[in-house]
């Protein structure tokens, strides 16, 4: 399944240890990470002003996920009826990339539901149906 992860679930995986990490592992193990540039650009700009991690090591962390996965320049911004317009670009590259899931702490996203044949679903409801198929 091609998974996208948005900027707050890839944060939390670095940040603390627990769902998001638990999400972030499974999705590296067995499907295909799908990524955007502004994903990338907002990981950079929390971990580093939000954490303070050193440069170098974001700058490594970041090139590790840009080579397990597909990074997908979004096409068209798709009008959605939401607030943060800097989520668009987001939704858009999901779409461009044909991910199935984009997986997000953000309740107005995950508020969407479905977009074209992306599903939006929190880190919750995405871990409960992979440990559901073990």
């Amino acid at each position: 399944m091609r998974v996208l992860l948005d900027t707050n679930v890839i944060v939390s995986a670095v940040a603390t240890r627990g769902l998001c990490a638990d999400v972030f592992r499974a999705v590296l193990a067995a499907h295909e990470l799908v990524t955007c540039p502004q994903v990338l650009q907002e990981v950079r700009r929390i971990l580093s002003m939000k954490f303070g991690v050193p440069e170098p090591l974001i700058a490594e962390y970041l090139e590790l996920i840009g080579q397990e996965a597909i990074v997908a320049e979004p096409e068209d911004l798709p009008d959605l009826p939401i607030q943060d317009r800097d989520d668009a670009p987001i939704v858009a590259a999901a779409i461009a990339a044909r991910a199935q899931v984009l997986v997000t702490g953000d309740h107005e996203l995950q508020g969407l539901k479905n977009i074209e044949q992306l599903r939006i679903i929190s880190p919750r409801a995405f871990w409960e149906e992979l440990t559901a198929q073990e």
